[in-house]
Parts: C-alpha cells; structure tokens; sequence
C-alpha cells in the first residue's frame, strides 16, 4: 500500500494562490490515475481534478479555469496550483491513487482556508 503525504495548504486571502503537493510512496507512473478530493465540513467530498500518466486532466465545473492539477513521475509527485482562490474553496484537501474507484489510496489531507 502506498503512503501519500499532502503539504502545503493554508490560510489564504480571496484571489490569492497556493500549490499544494503530494508525495507518493510508490511509482505513481505504475499507478497511473491520480486525483485531488476536498471536503469541507458537513458537505460530501468533491473530486476536484484527475490527472493520467499521459497528461490528460478533468476538473471539477467549479474550479475550472482556476485550479490546474500536474505530476511529476520522476519526483512521485502530484501538486494542485490553485489561483483566484474563493471563500468557498475552503476544504480539507486530499491527494488519492486511481480516484472515482475503489482502489484508491489516500492522503491525511491538508487545510486550506480562504479568508473574503
């Protein structure tokens, strides 16, 4: 099982940015799919993007535009660029292997907070 640790996260003003990462364990090129949750408290937990060995990305309608999901596969590393933060952005954000199934491994999460 592969250890994900997030870093990161913080407390930010409204438009600003923060770059988030997530350092895998393992190979995430032999994992392949990698994604970015988020869950704010009381609410459901929000896939926010995902991201595929060959760089094909898929986000979330809300923040599209905005948040922009990379890897490195030499650094087993996964980061979430987030600009034009918004107060509703504020979650606890998770890094997860093969996100939308059941196989997917997770992170402890990192805080973002979004101050107006």
């Amino acid at each position: 099982q592969v250890q994900l640790v997030e870093s990161g996260g913080g407390l930010v003003q409204a438009g600003g940015s923060l770059r988030l990462s997530c350092a895998v364990s393992g190979s995430i090129f032999a994992i392949n799919a990698m994604g970015w949750y988020r869950q704010a408290p009381g609410e459901q937990r929000e896939l926010v993007a995902t991201i595929v060995n060959d760089g094909s990305t898929n986000y979330a309608d809300s923040v599209k535009g905005r948040f922009t999901i990379s890897r490195d596969n030499a650094k087993n590393t996964v980061y979430l660029q987030m600009n034009n933060l918004k107060p509703e952005d504020t979650s606890v954000y998770y890094c997860a292997t093969r996100p939308g199934t059941p196989f997917g491994s997770w992170g402890q999460g990192t805080q973002v907070t979004v101050s107006s």
